[in-house]
Order: C-alpha cells, then structure tokens, then sequence
C-alpha cells in the first residue's frame, strides 16, 4: 500500500548533516574543561538517548551542572564545521518551492539545533528541540509539539531519521517512520514504513 503525508519532519545529526565527529568531538572537549572523567567519541554517542545536551554533559562529566558550565558546551559547537548530507539542499529546496516549510526534530536542543544548521547552511522554518518535547526520543512528544505547529494530525507526517530512537518516535506518534539509510546511526534491523536510501526519495511519499 502507498504511504502519502502531508509533510516532512526531518531529525537532524546523521540525518541532514553529518555530524558524527564534531558533536562527540564538542562535548569530549566540554567535560575536560569541566574536569570531568576522560571520554571518547563512543561514550557521547552511547548517551545520546538520554536527552538534551545539557543532560548528557551532566552524565558524562559526573555531577549537576550550571547553566553557565552547559554554556561550554555550547561554546565549543561554535564555528565548528559541519555539512549536510548529499541530496539534502536539493530536497529541501523542492518542499519550500511547494509551499512546505522545512521542519526539524531533533534530540538535541533547539540551541545546538540553530548552530548546527546554520554552519551547515541549512534555514529550518520549524525547529522542535528535545528541550521542548517533554520527553526524549522514542516517546512521540516532539512530533506531537510538530502536529500542533503545523496543525495536522500526526498521522500525515513522517518523520526522517536514521537512529532506531527516531523510528520508535514516530510509530509512537502514529507517524509514518523514515529510515534515513545514509546516517551514521542507521540501522537496517530496525523496522521501518521506508527505508530510504536517498533524501530525495522522501518527495514521494507527499500526496
């Protein structure tokens, strides 16, 4: 059976850019300013379903943090170099031809979203942080956060992503649920409604 939805919610990091090294790379560099334990890119990524930025910086550096030490963090993202995915600036210039706003959710928060996008040269029209979703990936807040922006119901969107986290999110949501086959995190066990191997294969699925 054809799947069409109304519009497209796309996850950020391993999904519109790659962002694989410099996110780890910010916060290992974040809790040795912190004096926290020594941590490697692989420690970042295993606590990254645990939330927003300042969540997992507080868990790897060991202890509570002030806003202002989460704020290092958000100091070492500054000016890092980041692209996005092949097929990405394509697609989205198809959706905002259509009269489709861009629509990003992501983990992270809406703070290192901005950054992040704009040094990938990426103009979202809607951002819905983890900060801002209540509960983390794999519940559907975000989505539902989306739903109510955009005014549909969660069942005309999809949700791209390429962690299994983004893919429970949406079936939670009643969404359709995108595997982003090019991410760093994608995994081919994980069911999907599409499994994606190019960003522009998503335009098909708008009805």
């Amino acid at each position: 059976m054809a799947v069409f939805v109304d519009h497209v919610v796309w996850d950020m990091d391993g999904t519109l850019i790659d962002s694989a090294r410099v996110v780890p790379a910010a916060f290992v560099r974040a809790v040795a300013a912190l004096g926290g334990p020594p941590v490697v890119a692989a420690d970042v990524v295993g606590a990254y379903w645990r939330g927003t930025p300042e969540v997992i910086l507080a868990y790897l550096v060991g202890r509570e943090l002030s806003a202002a030490e989460c704020d290092v963090y958000y100091r070492e993202l500054e000016g890092v170099s980041v692209s996005a995915y092949p097929g990405v600036p394509e697609t989205l210039a198809v959706l905002r031809g259509a009269g489709l706003p861009v629509v990003v959710f992501t983990g992270a928060s809406g703070r290192s979203a901005r950054l992040l996008l704009a040094a990938a040269g990426i103009s979202a029209d809607v951002i819905v942080g983890g900060d801002e979703a209540g509960r983390a990936k794999p519940a559907p807040d975000g989505l539902l956060v989306v739903a109510g922006r955009l005014g549909v119901g969660t069942g005309r969107l999809v949700l791209v992503g390429d962690s299994p986290l983004d893919l429970r999110s949406a079936r939670a949501a009643g969404s359709v649920s995108a595997a982003a086959g090019w991410g760093h995190l994608f995994d081919p066990a994980e069911p999907a409604d599409v499994t994606l191997v190019d960003p522009r294969e998503v335009l098909g699925l708008l009805g």
